[in-house]
C-alpha cells in the first residue's frame, strides 16, 4: 500500500502548478492533503477512482485537510470530537478493517509563540485521541506536524532553537508520541540521513539553498514495524513550499 501526504499550501494554487501530474504519476492508494485553504464548492477535484473526504476550516482560505482513497473506508470522522479544536479542519480519520488512518495538520505556534500554549493542549488531546483508536486497531497518521524533532531535521538548528516548530516544548511532545509506542517511519529507515527536508521558506531562496525543515511525517503504531517497506520524501516535487512524503507499507 502506497500512501502520500502533502501540505499543498492552497490546493487551488497547487493544481495550477502540477498537482494532478504528480497525483496521477504516483498512483497512491491513499493521498492526503493539508492546508487546502478552501471551502466546499470552491474546487471540483478530478480524482477518478478515489473516494474523496474534506474537512474545511470555518475561516475562509485557512487550514483544511483532505483524503483521497481508492478503497472505501468503513467509517469516516472529522476532527477530534473536541469543540476547542474542531473549527479549523485539521483532522480526518478513516477506519478500515485492520487499521485507522489519520491525516493531521498540526497548529503552528506562530511568531512570538503566541499559540504555543494552545499547541501544547492540542498535542495532548491529539495523542489521547490516537491512543484511544490504537486500543482497537493500529494507527497510521500523517501530515504537517509542524515540528522538526531533532537537530538533524533542519538546516539551521542553532539559530532556530526557540522558533516555532523547533522549541524545546514542541520537540518534547514529539518525543512523547514516539515513546508512547509509535514510529517515525522516515527515521526508522534512515536514522542518520542528513539534509533531507520537506518544507522550505519562500524567503531567502531557502529551497535553492536546501535550507529546509523536515516537518511532514508518517507515524505508525510500533506493532506495524514489520509491515513497513519504505519511507520517501519527494524533494524534487514543486507546487508548494512543502514537498510530498510517502509511506510504503504491506497491509
Amino acid at each position: 500500500m502506497k500512501c502520500i501526504s502533502w501540505n499543498v499550501n492552497g490546493i487551488r494554487a497547487c493544481v495550477q502548478k502540477g498537482f494532478y501530474e504528480f497525483f496521477q504519476e504516483i498512483d497512491a492508494d491513499i493521498f492526503c492533503l493539508q492546508e487546502t485553504k478552501m471551502q466546499a464548492g470552491q474546487l471540483d477535484m478530478d480524482t477518478p477512482g478515489y473516494h474523496q473526504y474534506f474537512n474545511y476550516a470555518d475561516k475562509k482560505g485557512y487550514s483544511g485537510t483532505a483524503i483521497f482513497t481508492k478503497k472505501e473506508p468503513l467509517n469516516v470522522t472529522y476532527g477530534l470530537g473536541i469543540d476547542e479544536h474542531d473549527h479549523e479542519g485539521r483532522v480526518i480519520t478513516l477506519e478500515f478493517e485492520d487499521f485507522f488512518f489519520i491525516t493531521c495538520y498540526t497548529p503552528n505556534s506562530k511568531q512570538q509563540l503566541e499559540r504555543l500554549e494552545y499547541r501544547m493542549k492540542w498535542e495532548d488531546d491529539f495523542l489521547s485521541y490516537v491512543k484511544r483508536l490504537d486500543e482497537t486497531k493500529p494507527v497510521i497518521f500523517c501530515g504537517d506536524l509542524n515540528v522538526a524533532h531533532k537537530e538533524i531535521d533542519l538546516k539551521n538548528p542553532k539559530t532556530n532553537h526557540h522558533n516555532a516548530g523547533f522549541t524545546d516544548e514542541e520537540r518534547e511532545k514529539m518525543s512523547v508520541i514516539l515513546s508512547s509506542g509509535y514510529t517515525d517511519t522516515f527515521r526508522y529507515f534512515y536514522p542518520d540521513k542528513e539534509q533531507i527536508y520537506s518544507w522550505w521558506s519562500y524567503r531567502f531562496k531557502a529551497r535553492e539553498k536546501n535550507a529546509g525543515w523536515r516537518i511532514d511525517y508518517f507515524i505508525t503504531s510500533e506493532r506495524l514495524n514489520d509491515k513497513l517497506q519504505d519511507a520517501k520524501i519527494h524533494t524534487d516535487i514543486l507546487g508548494s513550499d512543502h514537498c510530498p512524503v510517502e509511506l510504503d507499507i504491506d497491509l
